[in-house]
């Protein structure tokens, strides 16, 4: 393959992926609200499902055959066949196919931070290590002619040459020997990176429906991608509750479905002591969402739940939010969270599948 070739290869290759790009970010808003799209999820990629795309190009008819421009005509003349009678039996052409294209997480997350407008995230802390930076800091006088350092070696043949009084400033010439020459060394540094966790929270009481938890799945797929685009090390810690919480780990937390009552306070208590034991806010940037339909039964809860987040979970967390599906009648948990005043708490409605949008927009649009 010729030079030619392979660069209009990669040439149609390009125009293909901004094609497929245009297409995602055109339709982002239906991806979100799929959870189609989390079924074809890999380790690093997710097949995105498109209408069959070709690239434009020119297609030449054989000669001496008819066509536009070609012979007389009337005004409203149709060009070629027209719309035929669907009653001609079976037809012989290929419809429109659907094609599935890999897209990475991190390309996807571009898009989704492109279109939510969402800012960039600056984590704290840099506890955790993965790796090591070499840098040339040092000089040595030994090493490979590849890293011979002209400048040192110049300044040390200067320095020689002075000190035995072989200097002539009328003829400044410098002439390196052995001894003189320096070569540049290099020192390894741990190259460090940012933690970051995500402790969901999730009510597993009777009300709390399969289609209820089927919004929080989708909301969480698309955090998850937006701060994995941030964070190179992302944890993600998952409690459930009902009338008491208990960690457990993906799978139950997006299916499991108990009884009897709730008591939200049981989350946020597990929690505190979860990042108490195990995350320094110092070094961790932390995130907390909590999902329940409102229906908090236990009484004085409400006021534990609001002191639990305004005096240990707020203060510890980057973001906290907190979002309500459906739930039942009478006061809501959304009315207490309304009533505290930090920049970090965030909260939203998530009422169906087309809400899952503006719900991303809302907990990740301060980039904390």
């Amino acid at each position: 393959m010729s030079d030619y070739s392979a660069h209009r290869i990669d040439q149609d290759v390009g125009r293909f992926r901004q094609i497929v790009r245009g297409h995602v970010r055109g339709n982002l808003r239906k991806y979100m609200s799929n959870g189609e799209l989390i079924g074809r999820q890999g380790k690093e990629l997710v097949s995105i499902p498109v209408p069959q795309i070709q690239l434009p190009h020119f297609r030449f008819g054989d000669k001496q055959m008819g066509g536009v421009g070609q012979g007389e005509g009337d005004v409203g003349t149709p060009i070629g066949q027209g719309d035929q009678d669907g009653s001609q039996g079976a037809g012989d052409q290929p419809g429109q196919h659907i094609m599935e294209v890999e897209i990475s997480l991190e390309e996807l997350a571009a898009i989704l931070g492109e279109e939510l407008e969402l800012p960039r995230i600056e984590p704290k802390g840099k506890e955790s290590v993965e790796g090591e930076i070499v840098r040339y800091t040092g000089i040595r006088r030994v090493g490979p002619e590849s890293l011979r350092s002209f400048k040192r070696t110049y300044r040390a043949a200067l320095k020689r040459q002075l000190a035995l009084g072989l200097y002539d400033s009328k003829n400044p010439v410098i002439i390196p020997i052995r001894d003189d020459v320096r070569y540049r060394s290099w020192n390894v540094y741990p190259k460090p990176q940012n933690n970051a966790v995500i402790i969901y929270m999730m009510d597993v009481s009777g009300s709390m429906t399969r289609n209820k938890k089927e919004l929080v799945r989708l909301t969480a797929f698309w955090i998850d991608t937006w701060l994995r685009a941030n964070y190179k090390n992302l944890s993600v810690r998952y409690i459930v509750h009902d009338a008491n919480a208990k960690e457990v780990d993906d799978h139950t937390f997006y299916h499991l479905r108990e009884s009897g009552g709730t008591r939200i306070s049981s989350a946020y208590e597990l929690c505190t002591q979860m990042i108490h034991q195990d995350y320094n806010p110092r070094d961790w940037n932390i995130y907390g969402f909590h999902f329940s339909d409102g229906e908090n039964f236990g009484g004085d809860d409400d006021n534990v739940c609001k002191q639990l987040l305004e005096e240990r979970l707020l203060p510890q967390m980057n973001l906290f939010g907190y979002g309500q599906v459906p739930g039942g009648y009478g006061r809501m948990f959304m009315a207490t969270i309304t009533t505290i005043e930090d920049e970090k708490l965030v909260s939203t409605k998530i009422k169906d599948r087309d809400d899952i949008f503006a719900a991303i927009k809302t907990f990740l649009g301060k980039g904390l």
